[in-house]
């Protein structure tokens, strides 16, 4: 039962703070100035307000692990590239928000149930010798 509530109050922060963002994004004047004095460009912008927008719904739906692995995996390069940037710039304190929400992030992938998880299925003995054996490399 810990588990299960750990996951999913990690996992509405995350998705909270990433709806919240992709709002602010979209359609925040203020984010058009953030994003010059940080360096991004502005299609940046319009392209991770979808990503966390999509990925937010994403980590809240059932089923769907593979697409949660993505998002997962896309909101960690996102938020180690806006610690650099913010890092870059001399930004402080603001550079350890997104490595904050890297831990809480940690947490709500390392305490998925098991239907949250995508398992990869490694290919059959026999196909692999079969493949190989029919291409004249075996």
């Amino acid at each position: 039962m810990p588990r299960k509530f750990a996951y999913w109050i990690t996992t509405v922060i995350v998705a909270g703070f990433s709806l919240m963002a992709a709002r602010s994004y979209l359609s925040d004047a203020g984010m058009v100035q953030e994003f010059a004095r940080v360096g991004y460009p502005q299609q940046l912008r319009i392209i991770l307000g979808i990503a966390k927008l999509v990925g937010a719904i994403t980590l809240l739906v059932p089923r769907a692990p593979i697409l949660k692995e993505w998002a997962y995996a896309g909101f960690t390069f996102a938020w180690i590239c806006a610690f650099i940037a913010h890092y870059l710039v001399k930004d402080f304190p603001t550079p350890f928000v997104p490595l904050i929400l890297l831990a809480i992030l940690s947490v709500s992938y390392c305490a998925r149930p098991a239907g949250r998880t995508w398992v990869a299925k490694a290919p059959a003995k026999n196909d692999l010798t079969s493949g190989l054996a029919s291409t004249g490399r075996a």
